[in-house]
């Protein structure tokens, strides 16, 4: 169940991270308020997450579900570029995500 709150926690990262963007500094009202609704809600997941995970491990792989999700949004839907370079660094961030979640 843990590893089911900490994904969900990394998904709620990816939220905010959009978020940020979409709230233009914090100026549009909706778009903020949904994006603080998400950072806390993924920080009391990961924090539940965390009663029975490895901080070592859980943490990057939080951090690890959001750089991928954030990258992937972004070049998918916000039509940012998509270069080699960058997609072998997200494989590269997700082959450590898997790594992490096998060791444990």
């Amino acid at each position: 169940m843990a590893w089911v709150l900490l994904f969900l926690a990394g998904l709620l990262e990816v939220g905010w991270a959009v978020g940020l963007k979409l709230s233009a500094g914090f100026t549009r009202l909706w778009p903020s308020v949904l994006t603080v609704a998400a950072m806390a809600a993924s920080i009391g997941l990961l924090g539940l997450a965390l009663k029975s995970l490895p901080v070592s491990t859980a943490y990057a792989v939080w951090t690890g579900i959001g750089a991928v999700g954030t990258a992937a949004f972004g070049m998918l839907v916000l039509g940012e570029p998509a270069t080699a370079l960058k997609i072998g660094g997200v494989a590269a961030i997700a082959a450590g995500i898997a790594m992490l979640k096998i060791a444990g």
